[in-house]
């Protein structure tokens, strides 16, 4: 009985493990795995074996900015089991990611908890870190933005819910700065990607330079910017990033004035 009653508070429960094939992964990409639990030192009922993909962003409360964790996606890797005291059970474990998994660039982490659910015990849980590649498709992309003279200044995950996709309530905002050929026309160029299996929609944010007293006028009213939206689908992703790198020229090039 007593070592029942302190198992319920987490001292000599069951113990919970993800051991990963590799820890980098594209978004949309898919993790293996063996999930290697431990029995403590009494018998224990577990109701799920679960998995979240969880990140965080930034959200400004009353002037102030502040982290909060956001659940990417749930996987359930096991039903209703017992776990018997001081015994060791491994099973393999393989979901995919969502495309729209925030990429780790800057400060955006992303990582898995396991946790198991048992009933009227603290759930033992296990926190493993992802490095996240950018989504096939958006990689292209990215290549694009660069071989236009665009340079990566920041990544971050902000909270927009009138941007978001996918129920989330946040975006991942990446933030260039031109170096080359719009040095003297922009000051910025930010892009959040919505990859998915045929392709990939973008929204543009295209902030021009500030030229003259009506410059300074529209920058103050923040009406240099415009926002674009955009679809690539995989016929012209296939093309190469030279094609896409030309289109996103001709579309930028008409914000430039």
């Amino acid at each position: 009985m007593f070592n029942r009653i302190l198992a319920s508070v987490g001292i000599g429960s069951a113990k919970v493990d993800l051991m990963l094939d590799q820890d980098t992964v594209p978004a949309g990409g898919t993790i293996n795995g063996v999930v290697r639990i431990t029995g403590g030192n009494v018998d224990q009922q577990v109701d799920d074996v679960y998995a979240y993909i969880q990140t965080q962003y930034i959200r400004e409360r009353n002037d102030h900015k502040m982290y909060e964790k956001a659940t990417i996606a749930k996987f359930l890797l096991a039903g209703k089991f017992t776990i018997a005291a001081n015994q060791h059970y491994e099973f393999p474990v393989s979901f995919h990611l969502p495309p729209g998994t925030p990429v780790t660039m800057g400060r955006t982490p992303v990582w898995i908890q396991t946790g198991l659910d048992i009933k009227d015990a603290v759930d033992p849980k296990d926190k493993d870190y992802l490095h996240i590649l950018p989504h096939p498709h958006s990689s292209i992309i990215l290549q694009a933005v660069e071989q236009l003279g665009f340079r990566l200044r920041e990544v971050s995950c902000e909270y927009a819910p009138r941007y978001a996709r996918g129920g989330y309530s946040f975006v991942q905002e990446f933030e260039f700065v031109p170096t080359t050929h719009y040095r003297g026309q922009l000051d910025e160029l930010e892009i959040i990607f919505y990859p998915n299996e045929n392709g990939v929609e973008l929204l543009l944010q295209i902030d021009r330079r500030a030229r003259g007293l009506t410059g300074l006028f529209m920058e103050a009213l923040d009406a240099d910017e415009s926002f674009v939206r955009v679809q690539f689908d995989r016929t012209q992703l296939s093309q190469g990033v030279h094609f896409i790198a030309n289109e996103l020229n001709h579309l930028i090039g008409r914000y430039t004035y």
